[in-house]
């Protein structure tokens, strides 16, 4: 008697339970893999955001220490461009002295025959040359420099303080008045006004200012910044001088700068002065001295001022003993 198979069951709960499982490991790897996935992606990017930091450091430093080289190499051209400069000026200058050294070596030698041709003259002298030689005497010369009468022992300047000298004149004010000091080496006393009398160093106000090379210096620095009112009109500033500083036993010499003469009538001045400076048989107490300096001549319509000005100087140079000086040029 035959049995009966039994039907077999493609999907029978071992076959499903083996199925399930199969799915429930992948499922799991899965989750895992994807929990760990961030972490590693984090840590991923935390290692290359230091080592862009560091690299961005090391950029800094570089090119911190391009800068420090180009600067170095900036100032390294500049020492050579001056080292250049300098080598030569050198240069320039051993040219000259060596120039210089021929013309010498030259006049040297020019002067050694012309004393010998002199001494050769000198021999050839007759007794009765020799003889009118030994008895002659240079003639004293008068205390006298470019026309100016030097012999004062006591100077005095009266400035214009006016806007035209200021803006075109103070330059070679400062340069006439530092002259005139010069060819004084040494005066008992000295005194600045301007214009209107007022003095530039109010200390000293009615004395004199010893003299001394310190203080002929503080007077051409003072000078320079000094810049009190001023009418144009030098009257006051003389009259007040001779008033004030004249002494029957000083020699004074007064100078007058200036460009300028707008206001009043010349004679008035002249008689005013003439006047105050009156010294009996002997004539002008005060020597006074003045400068004029061409400002106005090149401006339009101001020529019949400054030649009012020169004209008046003139004659109060003429009527005091004093030279009257007309410069040419503000050079």
């Amino acid at each position: 008697m035959k049995r009966r198979r039994r039907p077999i069951e493609l999907f029978s709960m071992s076959f499903l339970d083996v199925i399930s499982c199969g799915f429930g490991a992948i499922i799991l790897l899965l989750v895992i893999s994807k929990i760990s996935e961030p972490r590693v992606i984090e840590q991923v990017n935390a290692d290359l955001t230091r080592v862009v930091a560091k690299l961005e450091a090391e950029l800094y430093e570089i090119r911190g220490q391009t800068r420090i080289l180009n600067r170095d190499l900036v100032a390294k051209e500049e020492q050579l461009s001056r080292d250049k400069q300098k080598l030569a000026r050198l240069q320039g200058a051993l040219t000259n002295i060596e120039g210089e050294f021929h013309l010498t070596s030259k006049a040297s030698q020019a002067q050694s025959i012309i004393e010998d041709k002199f001494e050769s003259a000198k021999q050839e002298l007759s007794e009765e040359m020799k003889r009118l030689l030994a008895g002659y005497r240079r003639p004293k010369e008068e205390a006298v420099i470019g026309g100016v009468p030097v012999d004062s022992e006591y100077i005095i300047f009266v400035i214009d303080t006016s806007g035209s000298m200021q803006r075109f004149a103070w330059p070679l004010v400062r340069k006439k008045m530092k002259e005139i000091l010069d060819i004084y080496p040494r005066v008992r006393g000295v005194q600045v006004l301007n214009d209107m009398g007022d003095y530039m160093f109010s200390q000293y106000a009615g004395r004199w200012i010893p003299d001394s090379k310190a203080r002929r210096r503080a007077i051409l620095e003072r000078l320079s910044s000094w810049a009190p009112f001023s009418n144009s009109s030098p009257v006051e500033g003389v009259t007040k001088a001779i008033q004030r500083f004249y002494a029957p036993d000083k020699r004074i010499s007064l100078y007058v700068f200036g460009d300028d003469f707008s206001g009043g009538l010349m004679q008035d001045v002249i008689n005013t002065v003439r006047r105050k400076n009156k010294g009996g048989r002997q004539g002008s107490r005060v020597r006074i001295h003045t400068v004029g300096f061409p400002v106005l001549l090149a401006q339009p319509g101001a020529g019949r001022n400054a030649a009012r000005f020169a004209a008046l100087m003139r004659r109060l140079a003429e009527e005091n003993n004093g030279s009257f000086v007309g410069l040419s040029s503000l050079r």
